[in-house]
């Protein structure tokens, strides 16, 4: 392919996964402003070596991996100057499982970065352990290890009464 069709190519390619980045951006974060930006700086990286991404067997699994990488740096780099706030904003409501899904998003909020990463490549994207080792950079045993930990941690923290949280 020519270098002329190059920024189309991206194009497309960023068009097509950026609905699915976003998503994993917003669960990993729980700030829909900080999530587009997460995105954006990924899809930057993504294009800056476009020419390398787009011969990878799975562009994708990379796009992924780079946005993971982007957002334990951002947690790591800002770890001392960002707070958490008790109350969240309000918003509309989604639906009967609204209730829920903030609980669950609020103790998800709680868990390290690598642990957070992990639950939502494991259990919000139905990555299967190998998947989320090799775009974590992180061993079988450890993504199990984590998840093991990261799901107990959950259900101590939203409490018994909620069955809904299982290991696949």
């Amino acid at each position: 392919m020519s270098t002329a069709n190059t920024p189309d190519e991206f194009q497309g390619f960023a068009r097509a996964l950026t609905p699915r980045l976003f998503r994993t951006a917003l669960l990993m974060s729980g700030d829909w402003h900080l999530a587009e930006d997460l995105v954006q700086t990924a899809l930057g990286k993504i294009f800056s070596s476009w020419s390398r991404v787009r011969r990878a067997d799975s562009p994708e699994a990379y796009a992924h991996t780079v946005l993971m990488r982007t957002y334990i740096s951002h947690r790591r780099l800002r770890r001392s100057s960002e707070h958490p706030v008790a109350a969240l904003p309000e918003h509309a409501s989604s639906g009967p499982d609204s209730a829920l899904r903030v609980t669950l998003l609020a103790a998800l909020a709680e868990l390290p970065p690598r642990d957070r990463a992990v639950v939502v490549l494991r259990y919000w994207e139905d990555r299967s352990v190998e998947e989320t080792a090799s775009v974590l950079g992180m061993t079988k045993g450890s993504v199990r290890n984590r998840s093991s930990r990261a799901l107990a941690r959950l259900r101590r923290t939203i409490g018994d009464g909620q069955d809904s949280i299982a290991v696949h």
